[in-house]
């Protein structure tokens, strides 16, 4: 069979390395791609927001299955687009992505079917938010309603902060009609788990465990970012609190979704926080974490393929998720300067080290070719995953295998998977 993938990251290339390896696939076609991922599959320089162009595309290919990566697509409906053309494809429609879209949809949701949460209130009117905060208690999180890559959260410490976070999100527009409205959430402390999970509608399947690291720089200091590295599994994601996320969380949000009328099909990404009060999500995102599919994708057993066509045809209790009983991590090589300016285009070093190298991926994130060159073409440029016996040996092997390659300006977080010391 024929395989689409939209998208040009991370993501894209690790839901594409699994995609080669199903025995069903002759041919992958990526929108746009990047470096990395032509080595897999075949480029085509088409933005993923061109909903025209990507079905017209499709038809004339007989593409025979497409899997959109990126939330932006998702959200402004492609989904409903390839439908529409009578194309098979893997994701939520416009009306479901709204989860992700929208975190005041989503948080009224969780409120309404009995979700576990922070407190929070929305706003559209900002002077309404500044009068909110002078009765607040501090630190509080400012997030803007809409996608704004990863970023749209403010962590405020005191009034002062927050007043300067409501003004730079709805007034200063500085994450553009994302920020229109606004969520103000209580302060949660506690550990952060990303699970992912594959749905068809009405049975939901969690994958293994995930952790992310936002923050810039070591010791979760700096700006927030579309993510610097991650683990899998997570410690502290135990048996008990995921017996109480698929009743509490996981099944309660695909019934309630289905409720809503807008019945959920693709991935499910839940951002937890546990705290001594109990697991509470932080956000839903509507497709495959950036940089988690770096680490768990590469653990799954399962034919991707069968599963998501599972999903597509609303027979996924059929299907039985396997993960290898081994342990991965992640480790971003950025732009020194990210995620507020850099400098691109600088030759990439030592990729030809990760060649049949079992257990190590790199998967590209912001590169392109130049010529018969692999350059930098991003704030995110590659993701250095390794897995391992267990997650201490998982790590030792990434921040080994980040030494092969070399490239003006790169930039690493060093503490990714620290916490892991602390289980």
């Amino acid at each position: 069979m024929k395989v689409l993938v939209i998208g040009g990251g991370g993501r894209e290339h690790a839901i594409v390395t699994s995609v080669a390896k199903s025995e069903k696939v002759t041919k992958i076609f990526a929108a746009p791609g990047n470096a990395g991922i032509a080595e897999l599959a075949e480029c085509v320089d088409i933005s993923v927001m061109d909903f025209d162009r990507l079905t017209a595309f499709a038809k004339e290919q007989e593409i025979d299955l497409t899997i959109v990566g990126p939330d932006d697509p998702l959200v402004a409906g492609c989904v409903d687009a390839f439908e529409k053309e009578g194309l098979r494809v893997f994701g939520p429609r416009k009306n479901a992505a709204i989860i992700e879209g929208s975190k005041t949809f989503s948080k009224d949701l969780m409120k309404k079917y009995g979700i576990p949460t922070a407190a929070y209130e929305n706003f559209d009117n900002a002077e309404k938010a500044l009068a909110y905060l002078e009765t607040a208690s501090f630190p509080i999180v400012l997030k803007a309603d809409g996608l704004a890559l990863g970023k749209g959260v403010l962590i405020c410490k005191d009034l002062e902060e927050a007043k300067a976070g409501v003004k730079e999100i709805m007034l200063d527009k500085h994450f553009g009609d994302a920020g229109n409205k606004l969520v103000i959430e209580e302060f949660m402390t506690g550990r952060e788990v990303s699970v992912l999970a594959f749905c068809d509608g009405n049975t939901i399947q969690t994958m293994t465990s995930a952790q992310d690291h936002k923050r810039a720089k070591d010791g979760d200091q700096g700006l927030n970012t579309g993510g610097m590295g991650t683990f899998s599994p997570s410690p502290f994601y135990t048996e008990e609190i995921d017996a109480f996320c698929q009743k509490e969380i996981y099944q309660k949000t695909i019934d309630a979704m289905k409720a809503e009328g807008r019945p959920f099909t693709g991935v499910l990404f839940a951002g937890l926080m546990i705290t001594e009060q109990g697991t509470r999500v932080l956000e839903f995102n509507a497709r495959f974490g950036d940089p988690e599919a770096q680490v768990v994708l590469p653990r799954m057993k399962n034919d991707i393929i069968d599963v998501m066509e599972a999903c597509i045809d609303g027979r996924l209790s059929e299907i039985s998720l396997e993960f290898e009983d081994n342990a991965a991590v992640c480790v971003v090589l950025a732009s020194d300067g990210y995620p507020v300016s850099y400098e691109k285009g600088f030759e990439i070093r030592g990729l030809d080290r990760f060649r049949d190298k079992e257990g190590y991926y790199v998967f590209h994130a912001g590169t392109k070719l130049a010529g018969d060159q692999v350059v930098t073409n991003g704030g995110r440029v590659l993701g250095v995953t390794a897995k391992g016996e267990n997650l201490l040996k998982a790590r030792e092997n990434a921040y080994q295998a980040v030494e092969w390659i070399d490239f003006d300006n790169k930039y690493m977080r060093h503490d990714i998977g620290k916490a892991i010391d602390e289980a």
